[in-house]
């Protein structure tokens, strides 16, 4: 197998402290980065299953660094409608009692409560996403809200496959249940998923393949209703 990235190292491609006189003290100048080679890390970043996330787990400081990023997402009006929750590896027992209390209530046999169980301790670190949405703003509805949390969990999860780590979002049903969101939320908050985070003990696989083309068009007007091209003066 071959030998996984040095968390000490900085991501692929990007120096974690650089500056320019165009730069803000203490912000790293765009200029500085290798576009391309940060690109085409980006390009390969694919999710990576539990049972294949090992230690080390990225410690506070990688975290920091990948919220740092996160808070990057675009966000009209600066709501910053989420929040991040690490779960430490010595509350994991009692998530897995959560779990399994959920498990019970959804009647769930012994091996699937025991499975529930097992389940809060996969994955190095563990991370809950918590979405903050505030209705009734009319410059920025919930729709744009809902794509700021969102974008930050992709630049979360992008930053820290930049720097080695291997995650995977996971949710389900059992994240709507109203134990579970007792426990991480408070009001007016949601519970959207957890991320398990690790270092990936094989490479990380595509699921498919792209269609670029699909996902990538030029505009072809349709439905106008009565809009259309105006007379000409």
């Amino acid at each position: 197998m071959d030998a996984s990235p040095s968390h000490d190292d900085p991501p692929v491609g990007i120096p974690r402290t650089s500056t320019t006189p165009h730069a803000p003290d203490g912000q790293t100048a765009c200029a500085a980065v290798p576009r391309r080679e940060a690109l085409a890390a980006l390009a390969q970043r694919h999710s990576v299953g539990p049972r294949w996330l090992t230690d080390p787990a990225p410690d506070d400081a990688d975290l920091r660094r990948a919220i740092a990023c996160a808070l990057r997402a675009p966000d009209h009006g600066l709501l910053r409608p989420w929040r991040a929750v690490l779960v430490g590896r010595e509350q994991r027992r009692l998530l897995g009692d959560l779990f399994a209390s959920i498990a019970r209530d959804q009647g769930g046999d012994e091996a699937a409560i025991a499975r529930e169980i097992e389940r809060a301790e996969r994955g190095p670190a563990l991370v809950a996403w918590i979405a903050r949405i505030q209705p009734g703003i009319d410059d920025v509805p919930a729709h744009e809200q809902w794509m700021t949390t969102g974008g930050a969990l992709t630049l979360f999860l992008s930053a820290l496959h930049l720097m080695g780590y291997g995650a995977k979002t996971l949710s389900g049903r059992k994240c709507s249940h109203p134990r579970l969101q007792a426990a991480f939320c408070t009001p007016g908050e949601t519970l959207v998923a957890f991320i398990t985070v690790g270092t990936p003990s094989r490479a990380a696989a595509a699921r498919g393949c792209d269609d670029l083309d699909f996902h990538w068009q030029p505009w072809q007007p349709q439905n106008l209703g009565g809009a259309g091209p105006s007379a000409p003066h």
